[in-house]
């Protein structure tokens, strides 16, 4: 790409290669005619000022569109916001519905943050913008953060359940295929994802509320940097280090000290294993793409409490555990291999998953 000043700005002394009389200056143009022959509009071997303008307008355009076309993106609004899917203040969604004469699939973001930070809005727009041209409407929902006393585990994914049971009561309303659901999240919205994924259907098809009544299972899952298991233990054993100091971990359970959290009472480790998506793994789950990027290797002495938290070893425990029960899986660990894009790997992966449900 050439400067856009450039026309302006080169010069030179060679004489017009037609005799015809030529408005004074010109003559400078004339050199930039090797190098970008297309400005010169009528074909005639000589760069008028006009041309040279004209040229320089439309590489400005050019230029220009890509940066627009981001900001449309990030400017993408949902067509329904703060949609109400439960009793409570965060119980609210973003839906994001795609054009189409047919029931459309429906992929739902779960943020991160720690299960006590972060919103719906953290949405990635690639994922959105590459779903919504394929035809694949999208959601994205926010849920009660923990706070270690009146909501701890496994609150959020119980929340974000019902919101893919409010999806589907929904489904004709919203022109959404019902059979067709897939989640995705980074870091708690990973675990959800997954817990969601591989827990056993949470319908209750004699529940007076309709939304209850609803399935909770999904058809795909996707994870930036997911924990497969939340038990203060498991961690401890899985990544080492002080991974399993992490405040939220505490937080999620109203633990009060270490030796509470490593010597749990037997209701204690029965909560452990109800808010790890792990323990609910089975060979009927639907298949996961996951995706790394923190160090490998082990932890430092020095590590500092919650270190290792996205640990690539929470991937290749759910590897190893789904490959021995025959569910498709893939794992990315970006750091090595930099040249992959991860995020289109994962919506791609995502999309042929729902394209696969008759």
């Amino acid at each position: 790409m050439f400067a856009l000043g450039s026309f302006a700005a080169q010069a030179a002394d060679e004489k017009p290669a037609s005799a015809k009389p030529r408005p004074a200056g010109e003559e400078k143009l004339q050199p930039l005619l090797k190098n970008f022959p297309k400005a010169d509009a009528d074909g005639d071997g000589w760069l008028s000022r006009e041309e040279a303008n004209a040229y320089r307008t439309k590489l400005q355009a050019q230029r220009k569109q890509p940066t627009e076309q981001k900001a449309a993106a990030r400017a993408l609004q949902p067509t329904m916001a703060d949609v109400k899917y439960g009793p409570y203040d965060r119980n609210v969604l973003d839906f994001y519905k795609a054009e189409s004469d047919q029931p459309t699939p429906l992929i739902v973001y779960i943020h991160g943050g720690g299960f006590v930070g972060g919103d719906k809005g953290s949405i990635n727009r690639d994922i959105l913008n590459a779903a919504l041209a394929d035809k694949i409407s999208c959601a994205a929902l926010n849920y009660r953060f923990i706070d270690g006393e009146d909501v701890i585990f496994p609150t959020p994914q119980r929340d974000s359940a019902r919101a893919i049971q409010f999806l589907r009561s929904k489904a004709k309303e919203w022109n959404i295929d019902p059979k067709r659901i897939a989640c995705y999240g980074g870091s708690a919205g990973a675990g959800t994802s997954m817990w969601i994924g591989f827990h056993d259907d949470l319908a209750d098809p004699a529940a007076s509320d309709p939304v209850l009544r609803e399935s909770t299972r999904i058809a795909a899952i996707g994870t930036f940097g997911g924990q497969g298991t939340y038990s203060p233990i498991g961690i401890k054993e899985l990544i080492g280090g002080r991974a399993w100091e992490h405040p939220s971990i505490f937080k999620a359970y109203g633990l009060k000290s270490v030796e509470e959290a490593l010597n749990p009472t037997p209701d204690q480790r029965k909560l452990y294993d109800e808010a790890s998506a792990i323990t609910h793994l089975t060979k009927d789950d639907p298949p996961l793409y996951m995706v790394y990027n923190e160090a490998d290797g082990p932890l430092p002495e020095n590590a500092k409490p919650g270190q290792g938290i996205h640990h690539p070893n929470f991937g290749r425990q759910l590897k190893k555990k789904m490959d021995e029960l025959g569910i498709e899986n893939v794992m990315v660990y970006t750091p090595k291999e930099p040249h992959r894009n991860a995020s289109q790997e994962m919506y791609d992966f995502l999309k042929k998953h729902l394209n696969a449900v008759k």
